[in-house]
């Protein structure tokens, strides 16, 4: 009562012409059906008194501004919505709700795709009825909500519905709240709570609480029949973080109705989803897309700030490390307080980071240390390439069978590093492709062509791959030079480049790139990114 009129008052001012509109359809309505509506509760009380359900039925009728909303929501016209006027009909018990719907379809038609059930799967607000539309008497179509008295409580004042006095003490009374069918009402307070300690600021709190709060809810359950609501169009991760933030952090993989799935599946009503969990809390960057709520979303930005930049740290200190030991020195050698001052980085770790993301050449630094060795620093020994030649000297799996061509996919262009499956195909073979490549929705339905694979210790150390970035760039001279110079610097190779969708001021290309495992993959997309005439670049993924 207190948002509606809150909203009345604000809807008032903000869009007065809008709100006299409705108001004016809203009195012809009367004029023409009064008498109709003001007969409709006495007939509903009447057929259910006669089946032996005793109901009380309260008519309502909606407010301007919801109405307000209803049209901007649904794109359809004044005369189109079915529901300006609803019922309420009360009854004593919950099975009485079942038997009334039962009564109330018998007596009038209903209008189909208007049925929901919120008292077996209620929303996470607590919030318990059926919901039903009817052609009622008169030919009106008519909204109708069937709810015992707890839940209209429940429905009319919220949380404060199980607060009472208890013991002397005033507050929330959990053991009337589950009696009477409810769950936590404060778990959607605490998963924003979360948002709030994983979010970067007040704009990126909003964002995601949106993405909590106003999205339409799909109830799946875990193995053990726990029910998880989430918002429609959620998918593994969601449910992941849903459950338990280090569930989520641990995911590499899912069981939807005890079939193995892409993590893109989009959930549906009454999936049992079973989260495959790794040992390590490895969070890939490109995950953030396949998740809808606030929660998960923050959660992985979380984990990357904290691991990403520990992550190009190492990467950035084993990288100059190896350059210096290629010369015959160590950073023991010397110190790094006048390498600092050169590149004007005021920390050793601001330093190593750098390096790692591709920003600064470990040839620079160890040139700046030893200007003696300028020119004369060189690559390492040529490694294996990764290929479909000798494709088992580079993953392993115990489902690979003697005798099957293995050869990887050049939708996803897997690189050590990168978690992989295979899929086996008559007359193809085993194709080995990354977890989270879009190919794999293809397979989803058949369990048994899915194969686990892991890299082998030769892949993982001596051996480099080819991944392909997608980018797209600014359309200007000399900006195509700029990208091959960045992956230069940070050590990668090209391969092969090709352009398509030209246009005035971007165009989209495919580059090519010898790298030795994901994580040299990343820092080569991080160096990029930081460019500004690169707008987007990623690792394709089919």
């Amino acid at each position: 009562s207190i948002a509606s009129e809150l909203e009345e008052l604000a809807f008032e001012h903000l869009n007065a012409t809008a709100r006299v509109a409705i108001q004016r359809r809203l009195e012809a309505l009367k004029l023409e059906h009064g008498r109709a509506i003001e007969g409709v509760s006495r007939e509903i009380e009447t057929v259910l008194s006669e089946a032996g359900i005793p109901a009380h039925v309260k008519g309502r009728e909606k407010t301007p501004y919801s109405i307000w909303r209803k049209l901007q929501r649904k794109s359809v016209g004044f005369s189109s919505l079915s529901d300006i006027y609803g019922f309420r009909v009360i009854v004593e018990a919950e099975d009485d709700c079942y038997r009334a719907l039962g009564v109330i379809h018998r007596a009038w038609p209903m209008v189909p795709e208007r049925f929901k059930d919120f008292i077996s799967t209620p929303k996470s607000n607590n919030y318990r009825s059926l919901h039903t539309t009817v052609v009622g008497p008169g030919g009106l179509r008519i909204e109708m909500q069937i709810r015992t008295e707890i839940m209209d409580r429940v429905a009319e004042d919220g949380v404060a519905a199980h607060w009472a006095y208890k013991n002397h003490s005033y507050g929330f009374d959990r053991e009337a709240m589950e009696a009477d069918g409810g769950r936590d009402p404060l778990l959607n307070l605490r998963h924003l709570v979360q948002v709030i300690e994983h979010g970067e600021g007040g704009e990126d709190w909003v964002e995601h609480a949106k993405l909590e709060m106003y999205l339409d809810q799909v109830f799946v359950f875990t193995p053990k029949g726990a029910l998880i609501t989430l918002p429609r169009g959620g998918m593994a991760l969601d449910f992941a973080y849903a459950v338990h933030t280090e569930v989520g952090d641990t995911a590499v993989g899912v069981k939807i109705n005890g079939e193995l799935k892409p993590m893109r599946t989009a959930l549906q009503n009454g999936d049992v989803v079973e989260i495959i969990r790794g040992t390590k809390r490895e969070v890939p960057t490109d995950w953030r897309s396949l998740t809808v709520t606030g929660r998960a979303r923050s959660a992985i930005r979380r984990h990357i700030r904290t691991s990403e930049r520990d992550e190009f740290v190492r990467l950035g200190k084993a990288t100059l490390e190896q350059t210096l030991e290629r010369a015959g020195k160590s950073l023991a050698d010397v110190s790094l307080k006048p390498v600092l001052e050169t590149h004007a980085i005021t920390t050793e770790e601001d330093m190593f980071d750098a390096i790692g993301r591709g920003r600064l050449a470990a040839t620079r630094v160890a040139e700046t240390m030893f200007p003696a060795l300028k020119g004369q620093l060189k690559a390492g020994p040529e490694r294996k390439r990764i290929g479909n030649e000798h494709a088992r000297l580079f993953v392993r799996g115990s489902g690979l069978t003697p005798g099957v061509s293995i050869h990887f996919g050049a939708c996803c262009s897997p690189v050590p590093g990168d978690r992989i499956v295979g899929i086996l195909e008559p007359d193809k073979g085993l194709t080995v492709h990354t977890i989270d490549c879009q190919t794999l929705a293809d397979f989803a339905d058949d369990d048994s062509v899915w194969q686990d694979l892991q890299w082998t210790p030769q892949a993982e150390q001596d051996a480099v791959a080819s991944a392909r970035l997608r980018a797209t760039i600014r359309n200007a001279p000399g900006v195509l030079g700029q990208v091959a110079t960045i992956i230069g610097e940070a050590g990668g190779n090209i391969l092969n480049l090709s352009m398509a969708h030209r246009q005035q001021d971007f165009f989209d290309v495919d580059i090519d790139v010898e790298v030795e495992d994901a994580r040299h993959a990343t820092m080569i997309i991080a160096a990029l990114r930081a460019n500004p005439s690169v707008d987007t670049v990623d690792r394709a993924r089919g």
